[in-house]
């Protein structure tokens, strides 16, 4: 149902960007817009991993380079029955993680050099575990697309706010301007409404499944304490707010990713983690 659901979500993604390109260009940009969906999301399907791990510039280690790491990352796959991710460092300071892949057969972890340095064994297992999660419920092809496709709006919302701004007063051949601002001031708003939806859900069932994995819930709740304590000093320097979906904590807390939230509360996914603990609703 939640795959339905994230589906539904998506298509209405592609229909922003369709409304957007015709707000921008009448029925000539309607068809920019369709080609750029259609694009987008076949790029999206094919080559969503290799962007977004190019976007945060990380590269691929192995076990010669990170023992700790990457055995850590093979151990935490065995017991979640996943095939051995491919395993990235991000050179940033701000602590966090991703996983992205369009499959379990092509699943790819990263974290941060500064999220490293900063977590406990446990800690860093239980991050480990919770993107291990997202490639084990296959929602790291579905939020990679979503990012994409709000990528690509924000991009035309901008051309059309520039385009708006240097459009000649006689020129009756576009579409109505009005209707054009409208459209620029919220596809914007939209997608990121649309992402908050998609990514919102997914987090609690990763924070649950992950604790299991890892067998370790109050490593995972002490993890994000200190990820969301930190990412309000240290800025991530890459990437873009369109794919702040994909961390374990949003890294971009200004502008529409901290005025819609992509994740919910820390407060309450550590709550619920706490809780787990008390219960023993893990495996050990």
């Amino acid at each position: 149902m939640n795959h339905v659901k994230s589906a539904m979500l998506l298509a209405a993604l592609t229909a922003l960007l369709l409304f957007l390109g015709q707000m921008i260009a009448g029925q000539s940009g309607l068809m920019i817009a369709l080609v750029m969906a259609v694009v987008m999301n076949f790029g999206s399907f094919w080559f969503s991993d290799k962007i977004v791990l190019s976007m945060y510039g990380a590269r691929e280690i192995t076990e010669r380079d990170t023992p700790e790491l990457f055995n850590l990352v093979r151990q935490l796959a065995m017991r979640a029955n996943l095939p051995m991710p491919r395993v990235y460092v991000i050179d940033e300071e701000a602590p966090n993680a991703f996983a992205t892949g369009r499959s379990p057969a092509k699943g790819a972890v990263a974290v941060s050099a500064g999220l490293m340095r900063m977590l406990t064994r446990e800690e860093l297992a239980g991050v480990l575990a919770h993107e291990l999660s997202h490639i084990q419920n296959r929602d790291t092809l579905i939020m990679t697309v979503a990012g994409t496709l709000a990528g690509a709006l924000s991009y035309l919302s901008q051309m059309a706010m520039w385009g708006a701004m240097f459009r000649s007063g006689d020129d009756r051949e576009g579409p109505n301007p009005i209707a054009a601002l409208v459209g620029i001031l919220i596809a914007p708003l939209a997608a990121a409404i649309i992402q908050m939806a998609i990514s919102r859900s997914r987090e609690y069932i990763a924070d649950a499944n992950g604790a299991e994995i890892s067998g370790a819930p109050l490593g995972l709740a002490s993890a994000l304490k200190k990820i969301e304590a930190y990412s309000q000093r240290i800025p991530m320097h890459h990437g873009s707010p369109a794919t702040a979906h994909l961390f374990i904590v949003n890294p971009f807390k200004g502008g529409l990713a901290g005025l819609f939230r992509t994740h919910p509360a820390t407060e309450e996914r550590i709550a619920r983690l706490e809780q787990m603990a008390r219960s023993g609703e893990f495996r050990a």
